[in-house]
């Protein structure tokens, strides 16, 4: 009997399901409300509505937003901080920053632990490593006794210099495991050994907190699906683009903020290189929000700095997504000065557009799609019938008497804006890299991508638009996509002309260990294990640095160097070849390679689409009303080719073909959308 391989991605309002056949290859999916109250409750709600085999599953990946929403609701047990003598408030000075540089009224959300709640021990460990003042361990006995009357159990120990010599914090858990039984202790040695305190302190921190939450909900949920007759690992999809064991995520539970935003990323890369684009711009575009991502040479853009709340970094590599307030539940209003705004506040799911009949009264991007008629008045099979009434009265009321507009040139203003706040996010993460959009494929997904990726590639001059087979649920494809993945990472301060190869070998070496006895824990096979090193690098006397691959033995040195200044040209525009270069920090990448699916491409032969199911009315910026045919995907095969003005709809997503573009299915059943003009 053919195994089944099973993602699922924990959404804020739906938690989706795709299951892959190895026999058939053939994907199919399903969806199910959330559960923010126990998101395990969907999760198995999903297998049982998929009406899946536990015992016939050979894996099972998950997405999840727990960590996230956990770090956003503060809603964890309440922690403790242990740190050196006179650093107590490190992690509410932070590092000075503002998120708006020009409000001086508006405060950062206060740190995940209350002062009362952080302690001070002495100890000091100096730049170098060496002990200038030793442990204070009668004073650690004496604060763990005070947390154990408090009921504490959740400590962060960050010590001022232990990513240079650890022995303190250490021992200080020791003590604290000692006479705190049971407790959850983070060290940020362990964490995070890199320079700069306040980094390593609010990563320290924020799995601290994270610790018994996650990895109880990690715990029951592998217990469930192993009574259920599952076998195997449970995989947990990390920001970082890989996943975890719940050995793993013990340990690492910050890893998994920002999960299920990556999976969408991934599967984006996925989609494109299928395709045959190394280039490619994930447009995921939700109820809520879009998050957008760049793939370029095949590779995912990764950052190391990111936070859930701003002022409390986590230094961990994550896929860089940006995120901005645009969805099919977005806001449409006019500002003081009399202009249209779009988001980024929305409607949610409750109430919801004012076309879903919940109570809402606000003019939404949904609202304004179903004036237009480029929505349907059912969606999701008929689950959610939506007014065409309430759209209009919201929609003439809120913008087009204000503007002074007519209901139509209104409804499509409230696209326009939308799509232009996409845009210029896209330029963010692109143009503002170094990189061109119109060198790209734009891969549209999510509940309303593909309702509005080719006017944003329009906009963009992107010339073509992919949009995947079932839109509505790729981000759980892309858990089926990831390895087991772990990022580690060492300070080495030197300048490069002036290094000693064999002592920067030798502390790649010490990684490497590590990271083998990692995957090793995990249950990785030796051959299944791939090792990357990186070195961080940058212009003596500036900053910030920039990380490039580094390769192994002599000379890989010299040829990171060159690499470096490639992309610091491409990064910032500029290049000094003359200046010496300074090394800031090693780091590896561990991956435990995991089966990926293969899926089943069909033969595609050119053919004319089918006839579509009824014709709409749909109004076009600058032409009017157009008679469009809808079609029904399921029923577009391999090779269908059709011209805009069309309309495509599923059971996830409705696809928009604007005019003077072309669309046709693919091999892998994908929609692709050329913008001819462009």
């Amino acid at each position: 009997m053919a195994k089944q391989r099973v993602a699922v991605d924990v959404g804020g309002t739906f938690t989706d399901v795709c299951i892959f056949d190895e026999g058939s290859r053939a994907i199919r999916v399903t969806k199910v409300p959330s559960t923010p109250d126990d998101p395990m409750r969907a999760v198995l709600d999903g297998v049982e509505r998929a009406d899946i085999d536990l015992a016939g599953v050979s894996l099972f990946s998950h997405g999840t937003t727990v960590a996230t929403n956990a770090l956003i609701t503060r809603n964890f047990r309440p922690p403790a901080l242990v740190t050196t003598t006179g650093f107590r408030d490190v992690i509410e000075i932070r590092d000075g920053t503002k998120d708006d540089l020009w409000d001086a009224y508006r405060d950062v959300a206060p740190p995940y632990i209350r002062r009362r709640d952080r302690f001070e021990v002495t100890e000091r460990i100096d730049y170098s490593g060496q002990v200038v003042t030793p442990l204070d361990e009668e004073g650690a006995r004496r604060l763990a006794a005070l947390l154990r009357r408090r009921g504490v159990q959740t400590v962060a120990v960050c010590f001022l210099n232990s990513y240079v010599n650890p022995a303190h914090e250490i021992r200080m858990r020791e003590i604290l495991e000692e006479e705190l039984p049971g407790a959850a202790v983070s060290t940020s040695a362990e964490i995070l050994p890199e320079i700069f305190e306040h980094d390593r302190f609010t990563t320290t921190v924020a799995n601290a907190v994270l610790a018994p939450l996650v990895s109880g909900y990690v715990g029951r949920l592998a217990e469930r699906l192993e009574a259920g007759g599952y076998t195997g690992d449970l995989l947990l999809l990390h920001s970082g683009g890989g996943s975890m064991t719940p050995r793993m995520v013990e340990r690492y539970p910050v890893r998994l903020a920002a999960s299920g935003i990556a999976a969408g990323a991934i599967a984006a890369r996925h989609v494109a290189g299928q395709c045959g684009f190394s280039n490619a711009i994930g447009l995921d575009m939700g109820g809520t929000s879009t998050d957008i991502s760049l793939v370029h040479g095949g590779e995912l853009r990764v950052t190391k700095e990111w936070s859930v709340e701003f002022g409390y970094p986590i230094i961990f590599p994550s896929i860089e997504v940006l995120t901005i307030g645009a969805g099919g539940g977005s806001i449409a209003h006019i500002d003081e000065a009399g202009s249209l705004r779009n988001g980024p506040q929305s409607a949610g799911a409750d109430p919801g557009p004012a076309c879903y009949d919940m109570g809402g009264t606000q003019p939404t991007n949904s609202d304004a799609n179903l004036v237009l008629d480029r929505l349907g008045t059912s969606l999701a099979g008929g689950a959610k019938v939506l007014s065409p009434e309430l759209a209009e009265r919201v929609v003439l009321d809120r913008v087009a008497a204000p503007l002074g507009l007519d209901l139509e040139r209104a409804a499509s203003a409230v696209l326009q804006v939308a799509n232009a706040n996409m845009a210029d996010a896209v330029r963010l993460i692109s143009i503002r890299r170094g990189y061109d959009p119109r060198d790209f494929a734009l891969v549209a997904f999510g509940g309303a991508g593909a309702l509005h990726g080719a006017e944003v590639a329009r906009e963009l001059g992107i010339p073509t638009v992919i949009v995947p087979p079932h839109p509505g649920v790729t981000s759980a494809l892309g858990c089926l996509l990831v390895d087991i993945r772990h990022d580690l990472s060492a300070m080495f301060g030197a300048v490069a002309h002036e290094a000693d190869e064999e002592e920067f070998e030798n502390a790649f070496a010490g990684l490497e260990a590590e990271a083998t006895a990692r995957l090793r824990h995990e249950g990785v096979a030796a051959d299944d294990a791939v090792l990357q090193r990186q070195v961080s690098m940058r212009y003596l006397g500036q900053w910030r640095s920039l990380t490039v691959r580094c390769g192994s033995g002599p000379g890989a040195l010299g040829e990171a160097v060159a690499l470096f200044h490639e992309q610091h040209e491409r990064e910032y525009a500029f290049r000094r070849d003359d200046t010496p270069v300074q090394i800031y920090q090693l780091g590896l990448t561990a991956i435990g390679t995991t089966p990926k699916p293969a899926f089943m491409p069909a033969e595609a032969t050119r053919v004319p689409a089918p006839a579509a199911m009824k014709t709409r009315e749909v109004y076009f910026e600058g032409a009017g009303r157009i008679a469009t045919p809808v079609h029904d995907r399921d029923a577009l095969p391999a090779g269908a080719a059709l011209t805009g003005p069309a309309i495509i709809e599923q059971l996830d997503a409705t696809t928009l073909v604007p005019p003077g573009t072309r669309a046709e299915v693919d091999e892998w059943l994908n929609i692709r959308i050329h913008l001819t003009e462009a």
